[in-house]
C-alpha cells in the first residue's frame, strides 16, 4: 500500500506540479487507494512516507495552501559525499555559523554522537581554534569577527530560534535564577544584548496582535525603549498594528 501510494504521489507531480493535500487526496482516490469517506489519517500517512523517503518535498505556496511537489524536480542536484566527508562538512558549517561553540552543543544539535563530532572536529584540525573558559573547550572559526551593534538592542525570538535550540549549554545566555520560568531550548523569549531576560506571547487577529510581554526583572530606560523597538519591527514584519495585552 505505501509503495503504490508513493508510486501515484510522484506521478501525480511529475513534470514540475505543485499540488495540495487535497489535489494529492483526489490522486490517490483515483487509484483505488483511498476512499472518500476514509479517515485522512491514511492520507497523512501515506504523504509522510513518500516525504521520508525523499520522494516528494514543500511546494510553493498556492495563496494560503502548501502544496507538494516531487523533490528531484525542487532540489538542485548535489554532489554525494562519504560519511567522513559529510561528517566534516557538516562540522565546519555549524562551528563557523555558531561558533564559540562546544561539542556538546554540535552533539545536542545534530544528534550525533560524542565520538562522531570528535573525528568530525579532527577532520577540520586547519579550520578553528579552541579557546577554554571554565575548563570547558569551545570551538571557533579563528577569523570570525564580532559586528558591532548599539547597546542594548532587544530580539523577540520565536520558539526553535537558533540562538536558543542549537546550544545544549544556555548558561551564557540566562541567568540561573530564571531557569525555571522558561524552556530555553523551545521558548518564546525577549533577548536583550545577548541575554535572555523575559518571554512574551501572542494571540493574532483579523486585523491586530494581542502581545503580551513578560520581562523577568525591571527594565531600565534604555532597555524599555529598545524593547519598544523591537516590539515595532514585530509590528511591521507582520503588517499589523499590535496591542500590549
Amino acid at each position: 500500500m505505501l509503495a503504490r501510494g508513493a508510486t501515484v504521489l510522484t506521478s501525480a507531480v511529475q513534470g514540475g506540479k505543485h499540488l495540495t493535500r487535497s489535489e494529492l487526496a483526489t490522486a490517490l482516490e483515483q487509484a483505488g487507494i483511498i476512499r472518500a469517506t476514509d479517515d485522512r489519517l491514511r492520507l497523512t500517512y501515506l504523504v509522510m512516507h513518500a516525504e521520508l523517503e525523499g520522494l516528494i518535498c514543500s511546494g510553493a505556496m498556492r495563496g494560503k495552501q502548501h502544496t507538494y511537489a516531487l523533490l528531484d524536480e525542487r532540489v538542485p542536484a548535489t554532489r554525494t559525499l562519504a560519511r567522513d566527508e559529510a561528517l566534516a562538512e557538516l562540522i565546519r558549517r555549524y562551528f563557523t555559523s555558531h561558533g564559540p561553540a562546544t561539542i556538546k552543543d554540535f552533539a545536542w544539535w545534530s544528534g550525533l554522537s560524542t565520538a562522531d563530532v570528535k573525528v568530525g572536529l579532527e577532520l577540520n584540525t586547519s579550520q578553528f581554534e579552541t579557546a577554554r573558559v571554565d575548563g570547558q573547550a569551545y570551538w571557533f572559526r579563528p577569523d570570525a569577527q564580532p559586528i558591532p551593534v548599539a547597546s542594548p538592542i532587544a530580539h523577540l525570538l520565536p520558539a526553535y530560534d537558533e540562538y536558543t535550540i542549537a546550544y545544549k549549554d544556555h548558561t551564557a545566555i540566562l541567568d540561573p535564577h530564571y531557569r525555571e520560568l522558561v524552556v530555553v531550548a523551545f521558548g518564546i523569549v525577549i533577548v536583550i544584548d545577548g541575554r535572555i531576560v523575559g518571554a512574551w506571547k501572542r494571540v493574532i487577529e483579523n486585523d491586530r496582535v494581542l502581545l503580551t510581554l513578560e520581562p523577568f526583572r525591571a527594565l531600565s530606560a534604555t532597555e524599555q525603549q529598545a524593547l519598544d523597538q523591537a516590539v515595532q519591527r514585530y509590528s511591521r514584519f507582520l503588517g499589523k498594528p499590535i496591542i500590549l495585552a
